[in-house]
């Protein structure tokens, strides 16, 4: 079939709706950056309250959302299968616009000013949570979505806009923040600024949600459900009625029953689906990401300097992650893997370096740059393609939230053990993410087929081999 003669105005519509869960991914995730320091004034997170401890309180703080992002993770394969993508992401939309308004306002419902600190700490790490379990939904199941109503030969390309949507989403967030604080008082931005920060996430939330209302189940879904005419409807306006039965045809002969085991097509998958999952954290992205502002103050940078850094971060992000985007359906989804870390290991073992020589300065924002580049260019958005589209459909909604699963997990560690490590040894910790940076490389290189072209039915024959 030629790309011309898909319908290209439904399917890139379904895709933006679907993309919207990306972009609060992005957003509930770095929203915390700009709120790093308040947070921590607001809640008396110093060594006065907590004592040693308060590093640790601190960082766990900031990656609260993370553990309901793992939850999320984990139950995204039950929502999936049970609910449907559709209905999944509806869930995920309301938990999100809850999160929001909760994180603003911890005190709200439950509580009030007058409430001990230490309740309104507890208050706002649940709510956090809240929204984690949205993003480890969303992370799952938008990929999953965009991947089962895409066409094969597009298919990378459509599930890639996904990540973009997801760095889109930060650096609109970067820009929220920074409008938030620019020009005010430190005492109001410790006290009501870092409110409006995580406010500002619920009128995405809900925008979100209404228009889920308006796009449709994924045909594979509905096909797993016994719903033949309605899949059938649904490939026609994607592919035309003549490709759509063919398409239908070859979805039945891979649902034998609506699931099948996990294990149903051995380990290999699962584990590769894991580790791609992994070494997507492992090299330490999100430690860029969450803690950005707060890495370039610690290199020398202003505060309304490293707000800027890390704008011009966020189009840089964007930028190299649309080489992705244009490049993946055409080269392959394992070369740009392999390219990407390789720059991330130059990257971070370059900062690694010029931490030990104390180096700081422009030298250290290029090779930020290179390294967060490399990242997007490759296992950004192409770690979700792999997983949204490497599973047999039978077995994709509960390997998905097992690889999703393990992918925050990993963000987890990485993200709650950066303030420790960096207090140890910054130079010891950028080669550690260089080292992982190595070692994706050589697994990409050994473990991971390519699937380029390849349709969803296809994986099916690849692993039952």
């Amino acid at each position: 079939m030629k790309t011309q003669e898909i319908n290209k105005f439904f399917i890139v519509g379904v895709t933006l709706v679907a993309t919207l869960g990306g972009l609060l991914f992005g957003y509930d995730t770095a929203v915390i950056s700009g709120a790093v320091d308040p947070i921590k004034v607001f809640f008396q997170l110093d060594a006065a309250h907590y004592g040693d401890a308060a590093t640790f309180y601190h960082g766990a703080t900031v990656s609260s959302a993370l553990i309901g992002c793992i939850i999320g993770g984990m139950i995204s394969g039950i929502f999936a299968t049970n609910f449907g993508r559709k209905k999944s992401l509806i869930i995920a939309s309301i938990l999100f616009f809850i999160s929001a308004v909760g994180s603003g306002f911890p005190e709200m419902i439950f509580f009030d000013s007058s409430t001990e600190i230490s309740t309104l700490l507890a208050s706002f790490n649940v709510y956090r949570i809240i929204g984690g379990i949205g993003v480890g939904l969303a992370s799952a199941i938008c990929p999953m979505y965009i991947a089962e109503m895409a066409p094969a030969e597009i298919r990378g390309k459509l599930v890639s806009w996904n990540q973009f949507a997801i760095i889109f989403g930060m650096l609109v967030v970067y820009f929220v923040n920074y409008f938030i604080v620019y020009g005010k008082d430190p005492v109001w931005i410790n006290s009501e600024g870092w409110r409006l920060m995580f406010l500002s996430e619920s009128f995405v939330a809900a925008t979100f949600g209404i228009l889920l209302i308006f796009v449709p189940e994924t045909p594979r879904y509905l096909a797993l459900a016994h719903q033949d005419d309605k899949a059938l409807s649904i490939l026609s306006k994607i592919n035309g009625s003549v490709k759509a039965k063919a398409i239908l045809s070859e979805i039945k002969e891979t649902v034998h029953e609506k699931v099948e085991k996990v294990l149903t097509y051995g380990w290999k998958v699962l584990i590769i689906g894991i580790l791609l999952s992994v070494f997507q954290q492992a090299v330490g992205i999100n430690v860029v990401l969450y803690y950005a502002p707060t890495i370039f103050k610690g290199l020398g940078f202003g505060n309304d300097a490293a707000m800027w850094q890390t704008v011009i971060m966020g189009v840089i992000n964007i930028i190299f992650t649309l080489v992705a985007i244009f490049t993946v359906d055409k080269f392959g989804r394992k070369p740009l893997l392999i390219i990407g870390s390789v720059g991330m290991a130059i990257g971070m073992f370059a900062i690694g370096a010029l931490a030990h020589l104390q180096i700081i300065g422009v030298s250290t924002l290029i090779f930020i740059v290179i390294y967060t580049a490399a990242f997007m260019m490759s296992w950004g958005p192409i770690c979700w393609v792999l997983i949204s589209e490497i599973f047999p459909n039978t077995i994709r909604g509960k390997a998905v939230a097992i690889a999703v699963a393990a992918q925050w997990i990993a963000n987890f560690v990485v993200s709650s053990t950066f303030p420790s490590l960096e207090a140890f040894s910054i130079t010891f910790t950028y080669v550690l993410y260089g080292v992982m940076s190595v070692l994706s490389a050589i697994f990409v290189w050994k473990m991971v087929p390519e699937t380029k072209g390849k349709t969803l039915e296809d994986m099916t024959k690849l692993w039952g081999k």
